[in-house]
């Protein structure tokens, strides 16, 4: 009979150690928690992000600044001729990389458009790469379009390899003396182009 309780109460002791839970799942559960409270703090609010039409709401790529010769690099136009960043020396250019399979490249034409036609009088101009596609796909798509900056065709990757460019859209800005001083991957806005490019601009 004593024998037959102190099995039970083994058991019992057994049980609670089999079901009790262990300490760092514990430990990894509360961490988890406190890090979605502090993301749900730090998340940007919808009105500190802006769109690709520069309106508020959605998240934007930010230029970083960095210091380096641009790379030569000539190639042809839409009407077949060819263009070389050297002939732009003493302009402020900002290289724009796209492709008309890109969706948020598409998306950012509109944006690089308004900001060139709004600069265009200051000794700025904007040139679009088109990664790897035939000329005529490239123009009928401008056709559709209210771009009036250069469009430049990189058929063999030439333009993508100098840039070391690996997605898109990616751009550059080159100040006045052939140096690219701004850099970004990703679709930007408006506000965002005002406010780090302008200032290339208004100092050449």
């Amino acid at each position: 009979m004593a024998k037959r309780n102190n099995t039970s109460r083994k058991s019992k002791k057994e049980l609670k150690k089999k079901t009790a839970p262990p300490v760092g799942l514990i430990t990894v559960g509360v961490g988890i928690v406190l890090l979605g409270i502090a993301a749900l703090f730090l998340m940007p609010k919808p009105s500190d992000s802006v769109s690709a039409d520069g309106s508020t709401g959605e998240y934007s790529s930010v230029p970083m600044e960095v210091n380096f010769d641009a790379p030569e690099l000539t190639l042809t136009n839409l009407e077949g001729e060819e263009e070389s960043l050297e002939d732009y020396l003493g302009e402020v250019v900002m290289v724009n990389f796209w492709a008309t399979w890109c969706p948020p490249c598409k998306a950012e034409l509109p944006v690089l458009q308004e900001y060139y036609a709004d600069h265009v009088g200051e000794g700025f101009t904007m040139i679009g790469i088109d990664a790897n596609e035939p000329q005529e796909k490239v123009a009928s798509f401008i056709e559709t379009t209210d771009v009036t900056y250069p469009i430049w065709l990189d058929l063999e990757g030439e333009g993508s390899r100098a840039f070391n460019v690996n997605s898109y859209p990616s751009s550059f800005v080159i100040d006045c003396d052939g140096t690219i001083v701004l850099a970004w991957t990703g679709q930007i806005s408006k506000e965002m182009l005002e406010k780090h490019v302008t200032p290339v601009i208004e100092n050449k």
